[in-house]
């Protein structure tokens, strides 16, 4: 049941993107963390062009695109090659979908205690253990 946000810059208007951004982001975590697609939420916020700065410079001014990606998924539920097979596949998906980004586009595997985190008024702990214990 991951959250994930997905923020970009890109140096021309795409009304198509955010819903491709949206179903690539639920794939990548469907492909490499095993998440289910239908509990998998995406919030996709384009950012105003003159908002985003990496070194002190605009990268749609240099004709490129920037992105940050973050996932939060319950800690223990992946090891650390899914979580690298998913940093590197979002990168790449995303490079491949906005055209030239900044190499310092980011991708965040948040990792948190199931006891923390959960959806429909029920922790992820509360999910497992009645799917566990009866």
């Amino acid at each position: 049941m991951p959250m994930i946000t997905v923020r970009y810059v890109t140096p021309e208007p795409r009304p198509e993107l955010p819903e491709q951004v949206a179903t690539l982001a639920t794939r990548l975590a469907a492909d490499h963390l095993g998440k289910r697609p239908e509990v998998t939420a995406v919030v996709v916020e384009l950012a105003a062009p003159g908002s985003w700065f990496v070194a002190g410079q605009n990268p749609t001014q240099l004709g490129l695109s920037a992105f940050w990606l973050t996932i939060t998924i319950t800690a223990g539920t992946n090891v650390k090659a899914e979580t690298a097979a998913f940093v590197r596949a979002a990168f790449d998906s995303m490079l491949e979908l906005l055209g030239p980004v900044r190499e310092e586009s980011y991708v965040l595997v948040q990792a948190v205690d199931g006891d923390a985190y959960g959806y429909g008024g029920r922790t992820q702990s509360a999910r497992w253990a009645d799917a566990h214990l009866g």
